[in-house]
């Protein structure tokens, strides 16, 4: 964990300084008036979700302390077991994903499908969210 926080955080702070400079690269290029506004944001979301691994990484490894792949003597058979807690089976990542390709769909076909494919989505992954809770809170 230790090295992949690290890893993401240099791509993270790397595509940070690289999109800084593309800003000033194409600002007032002879294509247009003004930035390249795609490869701008593209640069800046790139380094935001870099960032967001690096930050779940290190705080996994603060819950859960060194992992095998953080010693440099560490055998293969150290990482044997299960990690995390996964359900059996599910069919709700099927129905998120065809909510989410009508609704795609729906940029081009009219607003109406994409406004009723985002319905079906919230109630899909509602039901993706707690289709593992059991008890007196579930649905």
């Amino acid at each position: 964990m230790q090295t992949s926080t690290k890893l993401f955080g240099f791509l993270a702070a790397f595509f940070a300084i690289v999109g800084v400079i593309y800003v000033f690269a194409t600002h007032g290029s002879h294509y247009g008036d003004g930035l390249e506004w795609v490869g701008v944001m593209g640069f800046f979301f790139l380094a935001g979700m870099m960032g967001m691994v690096s930050y779940y990484n290190h705080l996994t490894k603060k819950s859960i302390g060194a992992s095998p792949d953080d010693d440099p003597h560490g055998e293969i058979s150290a990482y044997e077991g299960e990690y995390g807690v996964f359900a059996p089976h599910s069919w709700m990542p099927l129905w998120v994903g065809l909510a989410a390709t009508v609704a795609v769909i729906g940029f081009a076909v009219g607003w109406w499908l994409f406004f009723i494919a985002a319905f079906f989505g919230v109630v899909a992954l509602v039901g993706w969210v707690f289709e593992a809770f059991h008890g007196e809170h579930s649905l």
